[in-house]
């Protein structure tokens, strides 16, 4: 990867954005640090300065409008451009679609889709105006199909394909690219902290992320995506065959998910 690029990580903190930012990490490369938890951001952006890069963390909430407004305003005093913003940050899910309340419904669009939107509408500007930008969105294999107790993490997850789809159509010309990332079972703790019908967290690892690709594997993977301007990849195992069967043979991927434990291994 060439030197002295900008990165803008949402959701460094942990799993594929903390991945993300240690695998480009080095010499040259400025990373900004986004997230809740500002010890972890720290714990992170130390690891990736201690492989060269310069780091900056900027600690807001995805779903607060004003402190993504002020994220907007702090990264643009600071830095002449941006050359690729990972939109990352997000929440996972463990209900039933009937048992779920609306309550907890919005909140996962808020964290998974509108937070991303708002950050991407309220940079455009300055990124047609600087030349351009790579972003780099963190979808799902349930982006591309529905699955059981992922309502509304799904629904979010296809939203962010019609909204980055439709941005990269309209601003292609002004060298503004989208690689959309679908993830299967990745080995992190998504599924610890993903919501459950009351809103709290579900608290278990997932049997499919324990056994999944790790962080560090898909980060490579979509760092290689990202330099050969894929507009769109899919990471994982034996999961990956879902999304082909669910466009080419769809009675055979029917048969296969209603037999799917949806906190279990597949």
């Amino acid at each position: 990867m060439a030197k002295s690029k900008i990165i803008w990580i949402t959701g460094a903190s942990s799993g594929i954005g903390a991945a993300l930012a240690l695998h480009w990490a080095s010499a040259g490369i400025q990373l900004v640090l986004s997230g809740r938890n500002r010890e972890q951001l720290e714990m992170v952006a130390e690891k990736c300065q201690d492989k060269g890069a310069a780091t900056r963390i900027i600690v807001f909430d995805l779903t607060v409008p004003e402190e993504v407004a002020d994220a907007v305003v702090s990264f643009q005093t600071e830095y002449p451009r941006l050359d690729i913003l990972v939109n990352n940050g997000g929440i996972s899910q463990r209900s039933m679609l009937i048992d779920t309340p609306v309550e907890v419904a919005r909140r996962i669009m808020e964290v998974d889709f509108w937070g991303h939107v708002e950050l991407t509408r309220q940079l455009l500007p300055f990124m047609m105006k600087t030349g351009g930008c790579n972003l780099v969105v963190i979808s799902s294999l349930t982006g591309l199909f529905g699955f059981p107790m992922r309502s509304a993490y799904s629904a979010a997850k296809h939203a962010l394909h019609g909204f980055f789809e439709t941005l990269r159509l309209e601003h292609f010309k002004d060298h503004i690219y989208v690689t959309m990332v679908c993830p299967g079972m990745i080995r992190t703790n998504i599924s610890l902290h993903a919501l459950t019908a009351s809103g709290s967290e579900h608290g278990l690892m997932d049997k499919g992320q324990e056994n999944g690709v790790s962080a560090e594997k898909c980060a490579e993977i979509i760092a290689k995506a990202v330099q050969k301007n894929r507009k769109e990849v899919i990471i994982g195992k034996k999961d990956v065959i879902m999304p082909y069967l669910k466009r080419y043979v769809p009675w055979l991927f029917y048969k296969i998910a209603h037999r799917i434990d949806p906190l279990g291994d597949y």
